[in-house]
């Protein structure tokens, strides 16, 4: 007798956040940038 745990079935529904995750290293970044030129936009316009 094995001690093993049961493999769990692969039927499982798909996650968008598992598609998304490889490609957090480029979108953090840009997302940043974007938010970075937005902020340095309205200050230069308050201004």
């Amino acid at each position: 007798m094995s001690s093993a745990p049961p493999q769990a079935p692969e039927d499982h529904e798909h996650d968008a956040i598992e598609d998304i995750v490889p490609m957090m290293p480029i979108v953090l970044p840009l997302a940043g940038a974007v938010l970075m030129f937005l902020l340095a936009f309205i200050a230069v316009s308050m201004a």
